[in-house]
């Protein structure tokens, strides 16, 4: 590993920076992109602070994206660096008066993540926490106190038994509350809020003397997904009520102005899986959530933002279909009004400020950059472009394709053509699956280090993503199809997608691939063995192979219980065993790659070395397991990521571009210098 690493660290710094073979994107390029992440506008608007996500480079140690502070002044459109270089900045944020940027960070000079806040007129970051375990997410109480959660620093005993060597991990049982906390920035005193439960999320109302709370039982994995419940904390006397039965999976929460509502976005019902429906409460109404009006009830869409505009209107964010939107809710009007139309960029979060709208957002151009919309003006711009290069790159045509289903459904994906597309050509096909499979691809920038996007298009591939039924951002219903039915309308919805493909003209049957990570990865094992006649590659990564085994391993077993399956497996482990592509991987005639972090809690990795297992010693082609030591459940470090890209793209290239015997395997070790 120690040489393949070096090899990787000479061959990098022998190649010019950002420099695009032949003008189209390679996998090199990838690791040149920076995006912007969080945005945060200062109250008077002079100010948007913004993060910026820079790749590590690969002469540094391994690991993550560096993630720096850059601030842009509205007026000059200038860009200033405040925190730069080997940094991993979070949570950004402004002190009430609006003379600080406000930040999460790991500094040598404290343990631990603690809060930051940097003077406009510049300076070292000046500690606002001093903490004994790290903060996790914090709030402005006022201009002098802080509220914050924080777990802390370890079960009692552990240190001293690791202190004399022991390595153990007493599993499920050394977990800790998270507990809300207070911090009087003068005086340096730090007071214990909540005691015997965990506190995951909280708002202040706007006076600060209350916190709404997503609390929990346990910090576990599973009470964060399925067990939060809205509790009102008294920030004074820690006091704290439970004043909402909210069902299920449980979003971001947000006070009214006035602080008589709070608004919340959750799952319509227990079994739901998307946190994608908006609920408002009155504080004093002792309502309960049967009680409560669903704003987008039976709208095809998925909420992901919303921010309240005044006393009695919200504006959400919401997945529709392949796009995004920013839409507006009077509380007391039946319809809402788009703010920001489908189609016209694409993002996650936003922040709201007395008419200004400020994201990170991309298009099919261009990754994230910084955005801000004015409301009374209509105007959408965009401030800043880091990554001036792609502008010399040729990028492959990408649309929204719909289709309809078997069953007549329509059903919506992205597809991305072939860079030189001649029309009448047919072309090998690369099908991405999301995971989730609540999750949702959208009509933007759709290239990452596990999402082949136009670094296939560059090697003349289709890629097509499709959104199949159980994605989010096409409401509950949509949703709720694949519940109890794994493998069952949803992927329908994919065959049906690669035949239209095929039909049209465009796609080569014989030449068809498939991939993608965790659902996506149960997919491409499901397509590698149950229907192995349709794929002539699959690239399986932290996938499920085996229903039984996962489930009795997963570090979510409630969630995947109540809005997957609703049933256990004791009940009816027939029907489980029948999902699982491990049953049918002795029919295989797909050539199979798969890769899985070795320390994956969600995706336990025997379910990789089962399928592998099962291919190797029953399949009829070639199958290879790779092992990415120290990883979760998706790669984090670059090199991990480098390898991936490379090495996806070669198997895809070798059996899809290739005529090559199925019996035979591209060679272990990718050759990174053909770049």
């Amino acid at each position: 590993m120690k040489k393949l690493l070096l090899l990787l660290s000479v061959l990098w710094l022998a190649l010019p920076a950002a420099q695009a073979s032949d003008h189209v994107l390679t996998p090199q390029n990838l690791f040149d992109i920076e995006t912007v992440a969080e945005t945060a506008v200062s109250p008077d608007h002079r100010f948007i602070a913004f993060t910026l996500n820079v790749p590590r480079p690969f002469d540094h140690a391994a690991g993550p994206d560096y993630r720096e502070l850059y601030l842009y002044e509205v007026e000059t459109r200038e860009i200033i660096p405040f925190m730069t270089g080997a940094r991993r900045i979070f949570g950004i944020g402004w002190t009430p008066a609006g003379d600080a940027v406000t930040f999460r960070a790991n500094l040598p000079d404290l343990p631990g993540m603690q809060v930051y806040a940097m003077s406009l007129r510049g300076g070292e970051p000046r500690a606002l926490t001093q903490h004994e375990s790290s903060v996790i997410s914090y709030a402005f109480i006022d201009n002098d106190n802080i509220a914050f959660t924080s777990v802390p620093s370890g079960p009692e005993g552990a240190a001293d038994l690791r202190r004399q060597g022991l390595r153990i991990e007493v599993y499920e049982e050394e977990w800790m509350h998270r507990n809300l906390y207070t911090y009087n920035i003068a005086n340096g005193q730090t007071r214990q809020v909540t005691e015997g439960v965990t506190v995951f999320d909280f708002t202040l109302s706007p006076d600060g003397s209350y916190a709404a709370a997503a609390i929990a039982p346990r910090n576990l994995v599973d009470d964060s997904y399925m067990f939060k419940r809205i509790h009102l904390v008294n920030m004074e006397t820690g006091e704290f009520e439970q004043i909402m039965d909210n069902p299920g999976k449980l979003g971001k929460m947000a006070f009214s102005p006035d602080g008589t509502k709070l608004a919340f976005a959750s799952a319509s019902k227990l079994e739901d899986s998307v946190v994608g429906s908006l609920f408002v409460m009155e504080l004093d109404a002792g309502e309960s959530f049967a009680d409560l009006r669903n704003y987008v009830e039976g709208m095809e869409l998925s909420v992901i933002d919303f921010a309240w505009k005044d006393d009695n209107t919200l504006l959400y964010a919401a997945e529709e279909g392949v796009d995004i939107a920013l839409s507006e809710q009077p509380l007391d009007q039946e319809d809402r009004t788009f703010v920001i139309a489908p189609e016209r960029v694409v993002f996650r979060s936003f922040q709201y400020h007395n008419g200004l709208v400020v994201f990170s957002g991309n298009t099919s151009e261009h990754p994230n950059e910084l955005y801000t919309y004015n409301i009374e003006t209509d105007l959408l711009e965009r401030h800043t472009d880091h990554n001036p290069w792609l502008a010399d790159i040729r990028l492959g045509q990408q649309r929204k394709l719909v289709y309809y289903a078997r069953d007549g459904m329509d059903i919506e994906g992205v597809l991305i053509y072939p860079l030189d597309y001649v029309e009448g050509n047919t072309y090998p096909l690369i099908t991405w699956i999301h995971g989730g499979p609540e999750a949702a691809v959208q009509n933007g920038w759709n290239t990452f280090y596990n999402r082949w996007g136009q670094i296939a298009s560059a090697r003349g591939f289709f890629v097509f993503m499709p959104k199949y039924r159980a994605s989010s951002g096409r409401g509950v219903d949509f949703t709720m199809a694949g519940y109890g039915d794994l493998v069952g309308v949803e992927y329908d919805d994919v065959l049906d997608g690669i035949d239209h493909l095929i039909e049209t003209g465009y796609v080569d049957i014989d030449r068809v691939g498939i991939g993608g990570g965790s659902y996506g990865g149960y997919f491409s094992a499901w397509s590698a063995s149950r229907h192995t006649d349709r794929f002539a590659a699959a690239v399986m990564f932290v996938g499920i192979s085996n229903q039984i085994s996962k489930r009795n391993t997963t570090d979510i077993p409630y969630e995947d219980y109540y809005v997957h399956w609703g049933y256990w497996t004791y009940e009816d482990w027939e029907d489980v065993y029948s999902r699982s592509p491990v049953k049918y991987a002795h029919q295989s005639l797909t050539p199979t790659l798969i890769l899985h972090g070795d320390a994956d809690p969600r995706v336990h990795p025997a379910q990789s070395l089962e399928m592998y297992r099962q291919l190797k010693l029953h399949g009829s082609a070639p199958v290879r397991l790779i092992w990415y030591q120290g990883e979760g459940h998706g790669n984090q470090r670059n090199v991990h990521r480098l390898d991936y890209i490379v090495r996806t793209m070669e198997w895809f290239d070798y059996y899809l571009r290739h005529d090559r015997p199925r019996d035979e395997m591209p060679g272990k070790y990718p050759e990174y210098q053909v770049w």
